[in-house]
């Protein structure tokens, strides 16, 4: 599996043993791996390192759901300050890609996380512009930008107000009922390339399936809002990933948009979360959704991160043998 080619060396990293070198690289998730690959989110053969000699030049690793044989997301993807950095990167991405991502089938969406500022600090910038210039050579597009929130303990949430009434998701059917009506008008990326190739309900069985089904914590802790008379407004689910509380999917019904609900729905799923004691609470949206990052704003949640997603046309990319 190991590839050399004159000064270079391709290869998968042995095993845990081998994260003191797979991490020289730095990013600010490098302390998650051993936890990840303890778990089952990572494997040794989806880690891979471009060496010169036995120094890490490039590296790049897949992210996966515990006891699932392909991986999700392409999440790290890390260059030294060598000049010729960009074509080693594509180099070890296109190699590591053709035994990873099984053949004929579309790569997993690239997703990194990024400074908030990323483009006004050159250094930053230039190291986002040059991962981004890797993907784009092996065949990837930019697919959105988004916003990433943090919510601490002692920052005010407001009282209710008393316009909404909160009630638990009865089952399954009535959240992929919602997340299927949300779907109209929605400003959310994802959503609408969806609904490019599926119908609502669809998009709503796919996303619940990867994501709401997914999640660590008690079912109970999501909320449906209504009006007095009992109509649903929208919903919000607070819950846990593998990593952090969460607010995982919040959205208000097209007929009720414009009237404030929002900034109810998220005080409602931030306060279920902050009376389980945990020590931050994360959220994302999309860089275009000003409505929704607004209202994390206005709760007191602060922007400390971006991400930047790639994706692969739909058609399978030609990998190299």
């Amino acid at each position: 599996m190991s590839v050399e080619q004159h000064d270079l060396t391709m290869r998968p990293i042995a095993g845990r043993d081998e994260l003191d070198l797979f991490t020289r690289l730095p990013y600010g998730l490098n302390h998650e791996l051993d936890d990840d690959l303890v778990a089952g989110r990572r494997r040794p053969e989806w880690m891979w390192v471009a060496l010169r000699g036995d120094r890490p030049v490039a590296r790049v690793a897949w992210w996966g759901r515990a006891g699932d044989d392909t991986p999700f997301l392409l999440d790290v993807l890390d260059l030294d300050d060598s000049g010729d950095r960009v074509d080693l990167g594509v180099r070890l991405l296109e190699r590591a890609m053709a035994d990873v991502v099984p053949a004929g089938t579309r790569p997993p969406e690239y997703v990194r996380m990024i400074p908030p500022d990323w483009r006004a600090d050159t250094a930053a910038r230039r190291d986002v512009e040059d991962r981004m210039a890797v993907l784009e050579r092996a065949g990837a597009r930019l697919f959105v930008e988004r916003l990433r929130f943090d919510w601490h303990p002692g920052t005010a949430i407001p009282e209710p107000t008393g316009r909404l009434r909160f009630r638990p998701v009865r089952d399954t059917e009535e959240i992929l009922d919602l997340m299927t009506r949300v779907l109209d008008g929605t400003l959310d990326a994802h959503g609408r390339d969806d609904l490019t190739r599926m119908s609502p309900r669809e998009a709503a069985v796919r996303h619940y399936e990867d994501e709401l089904a997914h999640y660590r914590a008690p079912r109970d802790w999501w909320r449906v809002a209504t009006l007095p008379d009992g109509e649903p407004v929208g919903f919000v689910t607070p819950a846990r990933n593998d990593y952090n509380p969460i607010i995982g999917y919040i959205a208000v019904l097209p007929a009720h948009r414009g009237n404030g609900h929002i900034d109810d729905l998220l005080a409602e799923g931030t306060r279920i979360l902050a009376t389980q004691g945990v020590p931050r609470i994360r959220a994302a949206t999309d860089l275009g959704n000003t409505p929704m990052a607004n209202a994390f704003r206005r709760l007191g949640y602060v922007d400390f991160e971006r991400s930047i997603n790639m994706t692969w046309p739909d058609q399978p990319t030609n990998q190299p043998t």
